[in-house]
């Protein structure tokens, strides 16, 4: 059996192949049918018009809505189709539209109504995230670039009515502030910088309704803060900056350039400009604290203001942190003697927060305040005070005029609302030949004081000499006052002794006679003398010996004379009590017997031609040997001989 033989015994099977794969088709052909798969959209193109169908589209017109012929609004979601004959439909798949995540689809609709004149895009009309052509189209819809926009998702867009072009959310980071620009809306009003504030449109996301509450074009006075928004670009223009940062230490003074004309609250007396309320045109009346502040810059501005002490330096080469005083230098006078120097200055203020507004409204800004009050107040105040003045006297008087340009200068700055805390000199920089003039003098004038201290050191050193000469002498006053009171109180003992010896003496012969009392009175008082004159003696010996000798000569002669008179007070007594001849012979008696004399002499003296007795030439020889011992001794030898 050949090939042909085999097909045409099994054509049927062959047919069915045939219509296995061609089945689409056919089906398409025959019945109009049409199948649109899950993923897709199918979009259609009318070729021609039946019977009674419309013809022609309207004028301006490319999609139709009523059955014209061309591309038509009505598309085809996934499913079974039948009519859609091939002789007359053209159906194209397109696959969904998806908007990632992080995205928005900006709509371009090809078709609509004529946008108004002034307006630049499209406004929004209810057609199912624009799924629904046919009803954008009916709705009024607008061709052109439009206000809305179709966020993440998936969604059948019919491209033939709209283009979608896929764009990034608007992210504002930290810390940073979105400055919002509109490209379409009302005109500003006249005579403001950025439109008015406008409620409801949820940070600019539903522009529509920025429009429709008659938002303006152009710079806007609000803001958007840190996160992700739905933004149409062609709608919004977004500048980020930073947020605006007023440190500790400072308070931030809001200058407004939009806003209604606010009533001014500085008062009759402050005339250099308008302080309002906050939120109108002006300045606020109420600054801003420490923190951060999403401000817009373009239609206010904030100056800062330090409320802390505020150092200004006058000199070469300083500067603080603030820098506001950079463009200060150090002050040159010129002196009374003509004589210029240099003079470094440093003014401390403060603002108080309070009074930051009318500075502000006063100067605008601190640098205007350094330059057109502190600087020129504070550098013609010394060129004044040095002028009246010579340089030694200026240098000298130092601390005067520091507190007198701290005076002058507190009255002048509390015209312009700020505190002068304290005005203080630094270096002041005489002529070189000044100077030299000046150190050799405080050179000639140290030395001076120099020599006084050395000389004042030298008379120290003298009198500590001298008090410790004393010092090494008191050793010998003491031992010499010790050695006075030893002999003080040895004579008075010695006198009391003498004093007990005596009453001892005077008791023991006073049964005796009364010459016996005298004569132990004179001996006590002897001693008494003879004791007053050692103590006087031993005394004055640590003085002078010559006054020792001279008392103790007193003493003896003190002792004899009381001897003698004592003596001769108890011979008298004597004589009274026994009579002369009779006390003649007891003293004879008792000499005899003291001296050992014989009463028998080896010759014997016979009595005188008057009859006298031997006693009489005894008594005679006693006589003569008292008188002259001597004498006696040698003519008693010359009798015994």
């Amino acid at each position: 059996m050949n090939i042909m033989q085999i097909l045409a015994s099994f054509w049927w099977i062959l047919v069915l192949l045939l219509c296995v794969a061609g089945y689409k088709f056919i089906l398409r052909v025959l019945f109009g049918m049409v199948i649109v798969p899950e993923d897709k959209i199918g979009l259609i193109t009318k070729k021609f018009v039946l019977f009674g169908e419309h013809r022609e589209l309207p004028d301006g017109r490319i999609i139709a809505t009523n059955g014209e012929a061309g591309l038509q609004a009505n598309t085809l979601a996934p499913g079974i189709y039948f009519w859609k004959w091939v002789w007359q439909y053209s159906v194209t798949m397109e696959p969904f539209m998806v908007i990632p995540e992080g995205k928005i689809g900006l709509v371009l609709a090809k078709d609509g109504a004529e946008i108004p004149t002034g307006n630049i895009l499209a406004q929004r009309v209810e057609c199912d995230s624009f799924q629904d052509a046919q009803k954008f189209l009916e709705a009024g819809g607008q061709r052109g670039r439009q206000t809305a926009y179709i966020t993440a998702g998936s969604y059948r867009i019919n491209t033939l009515l709209f283009e979608i072009s896929i764009t990034d959310m608007v992210r504002i980071q930290e810390s940073m502030v979105g400055i919002v620009t509109c490209l379409d809306g009302q005109p500003i009003e006249q005579g403001q910088i950025a439109g008015a504030m406008i409620a409801g449109h949820n940070n600019f996301q539903d522009f529509d309704v920025f429009i429709k509450n008659g938002g303006n074009r152009g710079l806007q006075p609000q803001v958007i803060l840190a996160g992700s928004y739905n933004l149409n670009p062609w709608a919004i223009q977004i500048e980020e900056i930073p947020m605006t940062e007023i440190p500790i230490g400072f308070v931030g003074v809001v200058i407004s350039y939009v806003g209604q004309e606010g009533r001014d609250l500085s008062g009759v007396e402050f005339k250099h400009g308008n302080i309002v309320q906050s939120g109108f045109k002006g300045v606020w009346q109420e600054p801003l604290g420490p923190g951060k502040y999403p401000i817009n810059k373009y239609v206010m501005k904030v100056e800062l203001v330090p409320t802390t002490n505020l150092v200004l330096n006058w000199a070469e080469a300083r500067s603080e942190a603030h820098n506001l005083d950079k463009n200060l230098s150090t002050i040159t006078v010129r002196s009374k003697d003509g004589f210029p120097f240099n003079l470094d200055v440093a003014q401390i203020i403060h603002i108080p927060t309070s009074e930051a507004p009318k500075v502000i409204a006063r100067f605008g800004n601190m640098v205007n305040l350094v330059s057109q009050v502190l600087e020129p107040t504070i550098g013609n105040y010394f060129r004044n005070s040095a002028q009246d003045s010579d340089v030694i006297a200026f240098l000298s008087s130092r601390k005067e005029r520091q507190e007198s340009a701290k005076a002058h200068i507190k009255r002048v700055l509390d015209e312009y609302n700020v505190n002068a805390v304290d005005t203080l000199i630094g270096d002041i920089v005489p002529p070189e030949s000044l100077m030299k003039t000046l150190t050799d003098r405080k050179i000639a004038e140290e030395q001076k004081v120099t020599f006084d201290t050395q000389m004042k050191a030298q008379e120290s050193r003298q009198g500590m000499e001298k008090q410790t000469a004393i010092a090494d002498m008191q050793k010998e006053i003491v031992k010499a006052q010790q050695s006075v009171e030893i002999a003080e109180r040895t004579a008075n003992a010695t006198v009391k002794k003498s004093e007990g010896d005596a009453t001892s003496i005077k008791l023991a012969v006073g049964a005796e006679a009364e010459a016996t009392k005298m004569r132990a009175h004179a001996e006590a008082e002897a001693t008494k003398a003879r004791a007053e004159a050692q103590s006087m003696a031993i005394k004055l010996e640590a003085s002078a010996q010559a006054e020792q000798i001279s008392l103790t000569g007193s003493a003896e002669a003190g002792k004899i004379l009381a001897i003698g008179k004592s003596t001769a007070e108890a011979y008298e007594l004597a004589v009274n009590a026994l009579g002369g001849e009779n006390f003649t012979k007891y003293k004879i008696t008792e000499e005899l017997s003291k001296g050992n004399v014989k009463l028998i002499p080896d010759i014997l003296i016979g009595g005188s031609a008057n009859g006298g007795s031997a006693i009489d030439g005894l008594l005679g020889l006693k006589l003569m040997e008292m008188m002259d011992p001597k004498k006696g001794t040698s003519e008693s030898a010359d009798r015994s001989t």
